[in-house]
């Protein structure tokens, strides 16, 4: 069983025990912090290998917890799932735009919650994939230094953008890019791209894709992403 160390920031106090209770049963080493200020405080002062951050607490919020995080060099690079209310699709786009791993709103199934903390742990024990790695996902080949992708045996006319877009998110299966990611991703000097313009993209890429289209998925209010690999693509 894991002894991976999480932090849970929570000051409801049912959500806190219901969390904690099933980490525990899992063979996680949990901490907890009621506001911001304790969060800070336990987050300076020890290592987590996740931590999972309600938006909504007394004191410091959950936002400026993230930048706080974000801006120090020592812990920028722990992974964070934040929780916010039920459609508070703003916070939940700060969050993501600040580097926030991933998101869940309550209520929430414990079930759909243990799922994405194992998802986000085993990202961060994956070694980093190298820019020019060959990825193979839901049945495709991509070669970014050939500028190639296979599926289904046949080679896959993609234009510059759609063949970026596809490797942006097949390097980071079940990661949610908002726009604004895709398109700091996607631009370079001779390249000028909208946020707008990146609908139309995934529109074009989905279409090429054929009978694998549904592995870009559009997640409500953000973005999209690629489904994550334990994820059958014709679901």
């Amino acid at each position: 069983m894991t002894t991976l160390p999480i932090l849970i920031v929570e000051d409801e106090e049912d959500i806190l025990e219901l969390v904690s209770f099933n980490l525990i049963n899992a063979g996680y080493k949990i901490q907890t912090a009621r506001t911001g200020e304790e969060a800070l405080s336990h987050i300076r002062s020890n290592k987590y290998s996740l931590i999972l951050l309600d938006l909504m607490l007394p004191g410091i919020g959950g936002l400026e917890i993230c930048k706080i995080i974000k801006a120090e060099k020592s812990i920028r690079k722990t992974p964070i799932i934040m929780v916010t209310a039920k459609g508070s699709e703003e916070d939940i786009v700060k969050g993501l735009e600040l580097g926030v791993d991933d998101y869940i709103t309550k209520p929430f199934s414990i079930n759909v919650f243990m799922s994405r903390v194992r998802v986000i742990l085993r990202r961060y024990e994956t070694p980093m994939i190298d820019e020019n790695t060959v990825l193979n996902v839901h049945g495709i080949t991509i070669n970014p230094q050939k500028h190639k992708v296979i599926m289904d045996g046949s080679s896959l006319e993609l234009t510059y953008s759609e063949f970026s877009l596809l490797h942006l998110m097949a390097m980071r299966p079940g990661w949610a890019f908002t726009r604004n990611q895709i398109v700091d991703a996607l631009r370079g000097p001779d390249y000028p791209i909208t946020d707008r313009s990146v609908d139309v993209l995934v529109v074009g890429l989905r279409k090429k894709l054929g009978n694998r289209e549904a592995i870009i998925e559009t997640v409500r209010g953000v973005g999209y992403r690629m489904k994550d690999l334990d994820e059958d693509y014709t679901d």
